[in-house]
């Protein structure tokens, strides 16, 4: 089975975007995944094709509207996989992690409801069970990005997109840790030289110098990530 990517949005040309370049589009050329947008404003119900209108109790911006954002994932799901999950990029969502990356990619795909103006009416979300998923603590124009952000690292992960799959696991995060520094030809550069242990040719003193490095970067700049990694 393909995985496949259904966007749901209001911008369609945005897409495949940076998804069309490197390993997702040569991915997506060879058929290894499938990506498939769908315009909301299909399925808008004036001939100005509207999808939002004025916030409930007033303020700023505009809300997109519960029956045609309902109406454009109800089409989409009649055309996707039992079990693909649909979830709405928003900054109040659950932090993505690589657990969920990985359980997406493990998947059949993914149904991503992309916003727009200050969100989408509660009710749909709550009506469709939509997963809300956040990329980060800070605020996008639209929820396209993101979508794109969740999407690669989603596909990075398919049977055969990375080339050397065992790169993946020595990744930030694949084992709770950030990944340990990388270095490479030439040994000296304005002065700095290649830690000499890689250059050694002892594989498990190397082994251990990325275990320390890894460890300490976590430590350091992602305190949160070390008492996990700690508690396991």
């Amino acid at each position: 089975m393909t995985w496949r990517a259904t966007v749901l949005t209001i911008f369609p040309e945005m897409f495949p975007g940076p998804l069309g370049l490197s390993l997702a589009g040569k991915a997506l050329a060879e058929g290894t995944w499938a990506l498939q947008t769908i315009d909301i404003r299909d399925f808008a119900l004036d001939r100005h094709r509207s999808v939002d209108d004025t916030p409930a109790g007033g303020g700023a911006g505009m809300v997109m509207r519960a029956d045609v954002a309902a109406a454009s994932i109800d089409a989409a799901r009649a055309d996707a996989s039992p079990g693909t999950p649909s979830l709405y990029l928003s900054p109040r969502g659950r932090p993505l992690t690589q657990a969920r990356v990985r359980e997406l990619a493990q998947g059949p795909g993914a149904i991503l409801l992309c916003g727009r103006f200050e969100g989408i009416d509660q009710r749909v979300l709550e009506a469709r069970n939509i997963e809300e998923v956040s990329i980060g603590d800070y605020v996008l124009s639209g929820g396209e990005l993101a979508a794109q952000v969740l999407i690669d690292a989603c596909v990075r992960l398919l049977p055969g997109v990375a080339g050397n799959e065992s790169s993946l696991a020595e990744e930030s995060f694949a084992s709770g840790l950030l990944e340990y520094p990388h270095y490479t030809r030439p040994r000296r550069w304005e002065g700095q030289t290649i830690p000499e242990v890689l250059l050694s040719g002892d594989h498990k003193k190397i082994a251990e110098w990325r275990r320390e490095e890894a460890e300490k970067l976590t430590r350091e700049r992602r305190p949160d990530l070390w008492e996990k990694h700690r508690k396991r």
